[in-house]
């Protein structure tokens, strides 16, 4: 549920840069063809500036509008359970590029789109099990980038995250800046984000607390690891991420290693067809959580799924979250 006061917390993180605006004279599109970035430990050549991005989810779709390249967009897919659009500073943004699915990035969308670069990430669009990958993309001469939160670390063979979340963040903006001519616009998103998040970090609790982040799943639970969002979210907000020895993005772990560490404040993920009321409903009603802090105390906040991937809106939820943890108080 997007919040009036949130969206205007977020949207101070734009100012600086403006929203919307076009492609910066001084370095032109032109000037960024035949750039190589490096993406997911792979130096990848893009021959030409993309007129037709077609990107996949709400958090990597937001990058395009926030650095103001929604006129070089072709169409997005996103489920719609990410909720309230209309109230966010890239309104513009999703009322001009095409929706082009409410499921995951296929194939036939990108070729319907007439894509030239899609943007996804692993578990973020691109998956083996239905052969949308970017060694599929490039046989059909399409290139792809990758979102450096998804990026696989070579752990396991599905393990990702190659470095701190908010790095991610900043490597992408930074990238994507470069390859469409936008390199100001980029820098001055990036610095004011760092300005944002140094102030909350400024308040932070003397007594940092110990914070949980609860995704879904009943039988057990599905949370993040020292790669994903939530990890600088509750680090830079001046908690402790409870699950920060998972070497991971999004993972699923046991009951028993929650009531073992025992957090002092659960932070809900709101997205999907189970509510967040709901899914704080089942947290402090599950019994083997009876004596958890957080559930005895109460201490249960809740963010969007947009403010807990990888987004322009990870600032915003710092601040937010930032407040809640010095407030001592109930969501």
């Amino acid at each position: 549920m997007r919040k009036p006061v949130a969206a205007a917390l977020l949207c101070l993180a734009v100012l600086a840069a403006g929203c919307g605006a076009e492609v910066e004279p001084s370095s032109g599109p032109e000037a960024a063809a035949g750039r190589t970035l490096a993406n997911c430990g792979r130096e990848v050549t893009y021959d030409k500036v993309p007129e037709r991005v077609v990107t996949n989810d709400v958090g990597i779709t937001e990058l395009m509008f926030a650095l103001g390249l929604e006129d070089r967009m072709a169409g997005f897919a996103m489920p719609d359970d990410k909720g309230d659009l209309t109230d966010v500073p890239w309104k513009d943004g999703y009322d001009k590029v095409p929706w082009l699915s409410k499921q995951q990035l296929t194939r036939e969308n990108v070729l319907d789109a007439r894509a030239d670069l899609v943007i996804a990430g692993w578990n973020y669009g691109f998956r083996e099990d239905s052969g949308f990958t970017p060694a599929e993309l490039e046989k059909l001469g399409i290139p792809s980038y990758v979102l450096t939160e998804s990026c696989r670390n070579g752990r396991t063979k599905t393990s990702r995250g190659i470095m701190p979340p908010l790095d991610a963040l900043y490597a992408d903006l930074t990238n994507l800046g470069e390859l469409f001519g936008v390199e100001e616009r980029a820098a001055s998103l990036i610095a004011r984000f760092r300005k944002e998040v140094a102030a909350v970090e400024a308040r932070a609790p003397e007594k940092r607390p110990k914070v949980f982040l609860y995704d879904s799943g009943q039988d057990q639970p599905f949370t993040s690891g020292r790669f994903a969002a939530p990890e600088e979210i509750i680090t830079r907000a001046g908690g402790v991420n409870v699950m920060h020895d998972l070497a991971d993005s999004w993972t699923t772990v046991g009951w028993e290693t929650v009531v073992e560490r025992d957090p002092d404040v659960i932070v809900i993920c709101d997205y999907g067809d189970v509510g967040a009321e709901e899914k704080r409903e089942f947290l402090l009603s599950y019994g083997p959580l009876r004596n958890v802090s957080a559930i005895r105390d109460k201490r249960v906040f809740v963010l969007d799924y947009a403010d807990l991937v990888e987004s322009p809106r990870n600032p915003s939820a710092i601040a937010r979250l930032g407040a809640y943890l010095r407030s001592g108080k109930e969501n």
